[in-house]
């Protein structure tokens, strides 16, 4: 019987399992795959306080150490079952606690275009926030035509030379908020019913080839490739414990708490308003800390 039980090894998973252990409680923490969540791909972070300069790598192997040091348990396994009585099984077996705290994250959707994968931080990145400043003076272009993409062309627009916003569609969402401020950008080319074809680069992207509805080809030559087509959670295996909104993200009442007594949530893949490193820890954080008030009590 472990006290915690953390699903999902991502900044919000290590620092809930940082509280719980300086706590003194037993935790597991299972992850599927690797730890360090998405921030792990992170060439480079810059916009975490207190912190100057680290890359993504870096900080999550930093986090994961002062949790082994605290003698905290992971094991990598995928989760395939979360029942309301706290009983988690995975492909390996079956743990038992007294809670558990859901933090999974999101994962980026991709383009799915050769090279894609390739060049994830040299040139790629799914987060303008995160990475804008790296491209400064530079020309760059978002792929997108929803409220993210919209968001990082008025964000990168500060920043770069020029800025492309490239869409599938034939127009953009007239409901999108700040549609009008993009007419007023001096540095800014829209490309619609478009999509990317080819990614090409040696070390670092240097370009990208575009095919239009009528199957016509271009190629652009930039320094930055924004990826804003959305995200997507993993929660079904939860959907019997938790609600999932329209898409897939996790409910709360505040955050932290499901509809499940002693099922919590943190970080990235629950619905919030802003999805950064900032925000998983202190989720991860607030979660623990309130799980283990109430588990005391």
């Amino acid at each position: 019987m472990y006290d915690i039980i953390i699903v999902g090894a991502g900044p919000a998973g290590l620092t809930a399992a940082l509280y719980a252990l300086r706590a003194n409680k037993k935790v597991l923490i299972l992850e599927a795959k690797s730890y360090g969540g998405q921030i792990i791909n992170a060439s480079k972070i810059e916009n975490y306080p207190g912190i100057q300069n680290i890359s993504g790598f870096d900080f999550a192997t930093t986090l994961y150490n002062q949790v082994k040091n605290l003698n905290g348990e992971i094991k990598y396994e995928t989760v395939t079952r979360v029942t309301e009585n706290k009983e988690v099984y995975t492909n390996a077996g079956k743990y038992d606690a007294k809670a558990i705290i859901i933090a999974t994250g999101s994962a980026n959707k991709r383009l799915n275009i050769q090279n894609e994968k390739e060049y994830i931080g040299k040139g790629i990145s799914y987060c303008a926030t995160c990475d804008g400043n790296f491209f400064k003076g530079k020309i760059v272009a978002v792929i997108g035509g929803g409220q993210t993409a919209i968001d990082d062309v008025l964000y990168l627009s500060n920043i770069v030379s020029k800025v492309y916003l490239i869409y599938r569609g034939e127009k953009l969402n007239e409901n999108l908020n700040n549609l009008d401020k993009l007419k007023d950008l001096s540095n800014l080319e829209i490309i619609l019913n478009s999509n990317v074809s080819t990614i090409n680069g040696d070390d670092m992207l240097s370009s990208i080839e575009i095919i239009d509805n009528n199957q016509n080809e271009k190629e652009i030559k930039i320094d930055g490739l924004f990826i804003a087509v959305g995200q997507e959670p993993k929660n079904e295996i939860f959907s019997n414990i938790v609600d999932l909104n329209e898409k897939g993200y996790i409910e709360s009442t505040d955050g932290v708490h499901t509809k499940t007594n002693g099922i919590y949530v943190a970080g990235d893949t629950r619905v919030k308003e802003l999805r950064q490193l900032t925000t998983a820890v202190s989720d991860g954080s607030v979660a623990a800390t309130i799980a283990i008030k109430e588990m005391n009590n």
